[in-house]
């Protein structure tokens, strides 16, 4: 049999598949996708995307095709008799969101489309960029070893192929079976309920004028929730797992909407298995796990499963490719679990702390303190290797004005002025590596550091290669002295930070980027390393 040959396979066509594909794609690494399924699912699933997501997006060239929410935008929910009669309180998702301060802290707002229309614009932006994605092809049996994973493949005419990949990436869901065969156990607080749902069209935009686009029905005798798709689809999830048919179908979505003089179109019906679960270990040699094949967790007001799994991706993309590239040795592919699960697990506790989940806590969640939702989104502190200076003492999020670019934190996002060009400071990172500093004795520093060690590190001086209407807030959000310095890796987290000027700033930094690069010509022993004021 011919085996062809790729660097990275991706097992899983949906939303964190697909981002994975477009982010390795967008660094050049040979990827295949294949997905068993023709194409995205009849029933929508997904609609929120946070502003972090949309800043991955936007950084890949997806940011045109995505239409945003408006700034200050909330998704909001309402507890009500039925759409056309009473409507009681409205319920937030965080106590007390709307108390933080109204400041822009990222240059994207975020995206209230559905799954089904955001897939093929995914699907589209991966192969421009060059990855080979293969619909109805399945995934049938993987074996590894310590040179690579060998897959074989089930094609739509039956053919079945082998392929050779360096690394393999499973998103192949809750169920995923990658995650069985690697006998990967799960934890976390479990099986919750099956529910039922019904997807359908109706003219209820009258219904939306207020804002809330989500809907607790509270009746004598029936609970559901109905929601939007903000296209003139509607889902109506029942809280049992009852099939029913058609007509009982249309009585309950008049019942839900408090009308029965509307035209209803019935789309599709969907079942679903409400979890909790977080997977043991997100790696096992080759393979790495994203999205619901690492961790199920309930549909939530704060897009923790979607947007958790493409970050998942983000973060693991550029691992994959500098480790393809040979500027990093295969050790940093370890920092994936070490950063992400602790994530999973952050957004897990916080499902349950609030009110919509709280009643199916099962005791896991007491005692857990409530984030605020920019703080879970914008300001999530990351640890492992790959950061030098985040202190066990340090939260594990906080809205990113609380910070001020510490290590292990997204580096904030201001406006700045390149070449006549207004962009943001997120616009410089997220392809490479970024030493950010106002102090121009770090430029022949960086170029040292880059050259010594292969990897590509740019240096961007704050008043002179960009500027700002205060540059001196740039660098207070920073949290720079004077000659400090921010190295910032190409996921946009700050890697490291030296608060001023070291005595050899050209060593310090080669330490440093060594390390949290796991450069394999960093060849420095602890004696060797310069001292230097790093941050906390």
């Amino acid at each position: 049999m011919h085996v062809e040959s790729t660097s990275v396979l991706v097992v899983g066509g949906s939303l964190v598949g697909l981002s994975a594909a477009v982010f390795l794609a967008w660094r050049g690494v040979r990827t295949v996708l294949v997905e068993r399924h023709a194409g995205s699912s009849p029933h929508p699933r997904a609609i929120g995307y946070t502003p972090r997501t949309l800043e991955l997006y936007r950084a890949v060239g997806l940011g045109p095709h995505i239409p945003q929410v408006p700034p200050g935008f909330r998704l909001r929910r309402a507890r009500v008799e039925s759409l056309a009669g009473a409507w009681f309180e409205e319920v937030p998702w965080t106590p007390g969101e709307q108390a933080a301060p109204p400041i822009e802290r990222s240059p994207c707002t975020g995206a209230a489309i559905a799954q089904d229309r955001l897939e093929p614009r995914l699907r589209d932006r991966a192969v421009e960029l060059g990855a080979d994605v293969r619909l109805e092809t399945e995934l049938t049996r993987f074996e590894q070893d310590p040179g690579g994973v060998t897959a074989w493949l089930r094609e739509r005419d039956g053919r079945e192929v082998a392929l050779r990949a360096s690394y393999l990436v499973a998103a192949d869901g809750h169920r995923s079976a990658i995650r069985e065969a690697l006998g990967i156990g799960r934890t976390g607080r479990g099986r919750i309920r099956a529910v039922r749902s019904v997807l359908f069209r109706a003219p209820l935009e009258e219904y939306l004028r207020t804002g809330v686009t989500q809907f607790a029905i509270e009746q004598p005798g029936f609970s559901a929730f109905l929601t939007t798709y903000g296209d003139g689809r509607w889902v109506l999830i029942f809280w049992d797992d009852e099939e029913r048919d058609a007509a009982t179908l249309r009585a309950l979505i008049s019942r839900a909407i408090g009308r029965a003089d509307l035209e209803i179109e019935i789309v599709t019906t969907g079942r679903w298995e409400i979890s909790a679960l977080v997977a043991d270990r997100f790696t096992s040699g080759r393979v790495f796990l994203a999205g619901d094949a690492a961790h199920t967790l309930p549909p939530n007001r704060g897009g923790y499963g979607a947007n958790t799994g493409i970050e998942d991706a983000h973060n693991l993309a550029w691992k994959l490719s500098a480790v393809l590239s040979g500027a990093s040795t295969p050790e940093l592919l370890d920092t994936y679990d070490a950063e992400r699960r602790p994530i999973a697990w952050l957004r897990h506790h916080q499902i349950f702390a609030r009110e919509d989940y709280k009643a199916h806590a099962g005791g896991t969640a007491g005692g857990v303190p409530i984030l605020d939702d920019d703080a879970m989104e914008l300001g999530q502190l990351v640890r492992s290797t790959a950061v030098l200076g985040a202190g066990d003492g340090l939260p594990p999020a906080l809205r990113p004005e609380q910070w001020a670019g510490q290590p292990g934190t997204r580096a904030p996002h201001a406006w700045v002025v390149r070449g006549g060009e207004r962009l943001s400071t997120l616009d410089l990172l997220q392809r490479r590596w970024v030493l950010l500093t106002e102090d121009a004795r770090w430029r022949p520093a960086a170029a040292q550091a880059g050259e010594q060690l292969g990897i590509e590190l740019e240096c961007v001086l704050i008043g002179a290669d960009v500027r700002s209407s205060d540059d001196g807030a740039l660098c207070r959000a920073f949290g720079l002295g004077a000659g400090g310095a921010s190295l910032v890796r190409p996921d946009g987290y700050v890697a490291w930070r030296s608060l001023d000027l070291p005595e050899d700033p050209a060593g310090a930094l080669a330490d440093a980027l060594g390390r949290v690069s796991s450069a394999p010509r960093h060849t420095m022993t602890p004696d060797e390393r310069p001292e230097t004021a790093v941050g906390a």
